[in-house]
């Protein structure tokens, strides 16, 4: 190569990288980069590693074509740093600069506001969604209301809406009270259905049987801006959402069982998905939650005051009715959901004892009962909920 010259296939290597980001979750670290000018011959992969002193970058591995890459089997609770070398036939790059720290952590979900029949709450829980055990205090709202929705991305949980237009945003590793992260485009009631992806928020229902729909970038502070429209109009629903596919599940209308959905990449109307089963109860004030495939939607009331324990599920790339998927041990309304790529929990609610702090949960890929989690700090019905797990699905 070269002239002729001996010793110089290095120079056809590919030149490094540059990360662009690293976003730890469960056990894992998601690698963004940008390839450096290819040698010779073109790039034909990447390979992204993982270092915990900074030195040996032996903690974790994983090859890919494209950013990003996923390096998996990491330690949870362990500050780490990640280097990106690109690959072609005459052999590897330098490596690429090494990224900021970043800390793998267990998903955790934030249970915010709610009213215990008495007094509205602007207190957030936490707890981590793999374990079980009671809830802890992690701060305040910056105001008590009831009906917000719960969503977020892997580092920043956001409380839209809730008898104001007002949305809050906590920072959720770190414990504190929430900031003013912006406003709604209109002033809200209660009842608000929120899902969203590791980018955007879109909350929805803004008032009793409205369908306006928002959404904002999470990462940006600043004031909402309009989606589109529900496709039925509705209030007191719960909402779900894949990478690329928002899910909204039933609502306050009377015998309102339709499941709507948006497409997350473009601005437009919500369409029909399907039917709940017809339990006899319209789902209001169900629980919603999902992993990145399959939704769930829990509990719920009928006519407004009965409630129900039944578990409903739907495959969200998939257009069709809910499933059976089982009970919940604690039958009530007013719940809302979090989960993590494996378990949903279900929180607080109206319950036939009353107001509940109970959380219970499901395993996401089996289909079977609730099980009891632990408790809330207060017992309240109408809290909002999130978590940071599996890029910020909610």
């Amino acid at each position: 190569y070269n002239g002729g010259f001996i010793g110089t296939d290095g120079l056809d290597a590919p030149d490094p990288p540059t990360i662009d980001s690293v976003t730890a979750g469960d056990a894992q670290v998601s690698v963004a980069f940008t390839a450096g000018t290819a040698g010779t011959t073109a790039t034909t992969g990447f390979v992204a590693q993982v270092s915990t002193d900074g030195t040996n970058y032996s903690a974790g591995s994983n090859t890919g074509t494209s950013s990003p890459i996923v390096v998996s089997s990491l330690t949870n609770g362990t500050a780490a740093t990640a280097k990106v070398w690109a690959i072609n036939a005459h052999g590897t790059s330098a490596p690429s600069i090494a990224s900021s720290s970043f800390t793998p952590a267990a998903p955790r979900a934030l249970v915010a506001g709610g009213y215990d029949g008495s007094v509205t709450s602007n207190v957030i829980d936490y707890y981590t969604i793999s374990t079980t055990g009671n809830a802890q205090d992690f701060g305040d709202l910056s105001y008590a209301r009831s009906g917000s929705g719960g969503c977020g991305s892997s580092t920043r949980g956001l409380f839209c809406g809730g008898e104001s237009n007002v949305v809050d945003y906590v920072t959720i590793a770190s414990t504190g009270n929430a900031q003013d992260f912006g406003d709604l485009t209109i002033s809200t009631n209660d009842g608000v259905a929120a899902c969203s992806n590791s980018t955007y928020a879109y909350p929805a229902g803004l008032q009793s049987e409205n369908d306006t729909i928002n959404y904002r970038t999470i990462a940006s502070l600043g004031n909402f801006f309009d989606f589109g429209n529900l496709n039925t109009a509705t209030n007191k629903f719960s909402a779900c959402a894949s990478p690329t596919r928002g899910i909204y599940f039933g609502g306050g209308d009377i015998n309102n069982v339709q499941i709507q959905y948006i497409s997350l990449s473009t601005s437009g109307n919500a369409a029909d998905f399907g039917d709940l089963i017809n339990y006899s109860t319209y789902a209001e004030n169900s629980a919603g939650a999902s992993n990145s495939t399959r939704g769930i939607c829990a509990g719920g009331s009928e006519a407004g005051t009965a409630r129900t324990n039944h578990i409903q599920y739907i495959t969200i790339a998939s257009l069709g009715n809910g499933t059976n998927f089982g009970d919940l041990t604690v039958a009530g309304h007013s719940f809302d959901g979090a989960a993590s790529s494996t378990r949903m929990t279900v929180n607080a609610g109206n319950t036939a004892s009353g107001f509940s702090n109970v959380i219970q949960y499901v395993t996401i890929a089996s289909l079977g009962n609730s099980s009891d989690f632990g408790d809330l700090t207060v017992a309240r019905q109408a809290p909002g909920a999130l978590s940071s797990a599996h890029g910020g699905l909610s």
